[in-house]
C-alpha cells in the first residue's frame, strides 16, 4: 500500500507541476527568443532557464522515493568570481544541463498528462466498481425510484448491472498496482534520464579518477614498503654475507676450520635471505596464485598464519589477474593484522560469488578496534580495492569481534 500511495501521489502531483512548468517555459522561451534582438530577451531567457531549473529540482527531490535509489544533482557551472553583472546574468545560458531542464519541461508535459489520465481512470474504476453494491442499495431506497426499487426486489437487469460493475472494479483493483507502478516508472525514468544523466556521468568519471588515483597510491605505497623491507632485511643480510665471504677468503690458508664455520653461517644466512625474499614476493604476485588461482593461494596463506584459520572458498574458476591479486592481497594483509594485533584464537575466511561480484568475508574473535582511517593498514586495502571498483567495509567494535567484507566485481 505504501508503494502504490507513493506512486499515486507522484503522478497526481506531477501533472499540475508539468502543466505549470510547460506553460511558463514555453511563454518564457517565446518571449525571450522574440525579443533577443533588442537584448531584452537575454534576461528573459536566463530567467526562464532558472525557472526550469527550479521545477527540475522539485522533480529530483521526488525521484528517490519513486525509483528507490538516490539521484544526483548535476553541477551547474557557476559564473567566474570576477565576472561582471552581465556575465552573471547570462551564466545560465552557458550550462548544457539548464537547456536540458527546459527540454524536460516541454517533453514531460504530454507524458505527465498521459500518466495522470491513466492513474485517475484506474483509481476511479477501482473505487466506483468496488462500491457499486453499496451506493446501489443506498440510492435504491430513495422513494419514487422504481428502477432502484426493482433492485431491492432483486430485479435481474439492475442486479446484472451492479454485478458487472463490481467485476470491472475488481479487475481495475487487481491491475491497479501494476498500472500505477508502470506509469510512475515511465515518468520517473524520463526524469532520471534528462535531469540526472549528466550528473551520473560526472560521478562515474569522478569514480574512475578516484579509482585510478587509488591504484597509483596503493602501488606507490606497496613499492615503498617493499623497498623499505628489502633495505631493512635482505639487503643487510647480503651485505653481511659479502663481508663474511671476504673474511673467509682472507683466512682460507691461515685457519681452515674458522673458514668452514664462516661458510656454514653464510649458507644459513643465504637460506634465511631467500626465505625472506620469498615472503616479500608473496605480497606482489606469488607463483601459486598465478599458476593455480585463488583457492590454492588462499589455502597457502591460511596454512602459514600463526592463528588457526577456517577457510571456505566456494569458487574454483579463474578471474582477471587484477581481481585475484586484490583479493589475495586483502586476505594476506588481513591475516597479518589478525596475527599481530587481534589476540584472536580463530579466524574465518569465506570467499563466494554472487552474480557478478566476489564476496570476501574475514572474521576473527579478537579484541577489535580495526578501522580504515588513514595511517592504518586497512586504508591501503581500501585503496587497492577501489582500483578494481571494489569496496571494503569493516565492522570492528572495541572488544570484538571483527568482520571485514570486501566486494569485488568480477564480470
Amino acid at each position: 500500500m505504501r508503494r502504490i500511495g507513493i506512486d499515486t501521489g507522484y503522478l497526481l502531483l506531477g501533472f499540475p507541476l508539468a502543466v505549470i512548468a510547460f506553460c511558463l517555459t514555453v511563454v518564457g522561451l517565446a518571449a525571450g527568443v522574440g525579443t533577443v534582438i533588442v537584448w531584452i530577451g537575454v534576461p528573459v531567457l536566463a530567467a526562464t532557464l532558472m525557472l526550469a531549473r527550479g521545477f527540475a529540482d522539485l522533480e529530483r527531490r521526488m525521484l528517490p522515493e519513486v525509483l528507490g535509489r538516490p539521484v544526483a544533482r548535476p553541477r551547474y557551472r557557476p559564473a567566474p568570481r570576477d565576472a561582471g553583472a552581465f556575465r552573471r546574468l547570462v551564466n545560465p545560458l552557458t550550462s548544457g544541463q539548464s537547456w536540458l531542464d527546459v527540454l524536460y519541461a516541454i517533453v514531460n508535459f504530454p507524458i505527465a498528462t498521459a500518466t495522470f489520465c491513466v492513474t485517475i481512470t484506474w483509481w476511479a474504476g477501482t473505487i466506483l466498481g468496488l462500491t457499486a453494491p453499496i451506493y446501489g442499495w443506498i440510492t435504491a431506497s430513495i422513494p419514487g425510484n422504481e428502477g432502484l426499487a426493482e433492485l431491492i426486489g432483486l430485479g435481474d437487469s439492475v442486479l446484472m448491472e451492479v454485478v458487472l460493475t463490481t467485476v470491472i472494479g475488481i479487475l481495475f483493483a487487481i491491475t491497479l498496482p501494476v498500472v500505477v507502478r508502470g506509469a510512475a516508472l515511465i515518468q520517473g525514468g524520463l526524469s532520471r534520464a534528462m535531469l540526472t544523466g549528466v550528473a551520473e556521468l560526472h560521478e562515474r568519471i569522478d569514480d574512475l579518477a578516484e579509482g585510478r588515483a587509488a591504484a597509483v597510491s596503493a602501488e606507490a605505497n606497496a613499492l615503498r614498503k617493499l623497498e623499505r623491507d628489502i633495505h631493512d632485511g635482505p639487503q643487510q643480510r647480503l651485505v653481511s654475507l659479502a663481508m663474511d665471504l671476504s673474511r673467509a677468503q682472507r683466512q682460507l690458508k691461515r685457519d681452515p676450520q674458522a673458514v668452514e664455520r664462516m661458510l656454514s653461517e653464510a649458507i644459513t644466512s643465504t637460506r634465511e635471505t631467500l626465505d625472506e625474499l620469498r615472503a616479500l614476493s608473496r605480497g606482489i604476485a606469488p607463483p601459486v596464485l598465478t599458476d593455480r588461482g585463488l583457492a590454492p593461494a588462499l589455502a597457502a596463506l591460511a596454512g602459514r598464519c600463526t592463528i588457526p584459520v577456517e577457510l571456505d572458498v566456494q569458487v574454483d574458476q579463474r578471474f582477471p589477474a587484477a581481481v585475484e591479486n586484490a583479493v589475495y592481497f586483502v586476505v594476506a594483509e588481513s591475516l597479518t593484522n589478525v596475527a599481530k594485533h587481534s589476540h584472536a584464537t580463530v579466524c574465518t575466511v569465506t570467499l563466494s560469488k554472487t552474480g557478478g561480484v566476489l564476496m570476501l568475508t574475514i572474521g576473527d574473535d579478537g579484541v577489535g578496534g580495526a578501522h580504515v582511517a588513514k595511517g592504518h593498514g586497512l586504508s591501503g586495502l581500501a585503496d587497492r580495492l577501489r582500483a578494481v571498483d571494489g569496496e571494503l567495509s569493516v565492522d570492528s567494535p572495541v572488544g570484538g569481534p571483527t568482520v571485514i567484507v570486501a566486494e569485488v566485481p568480477c564480470g
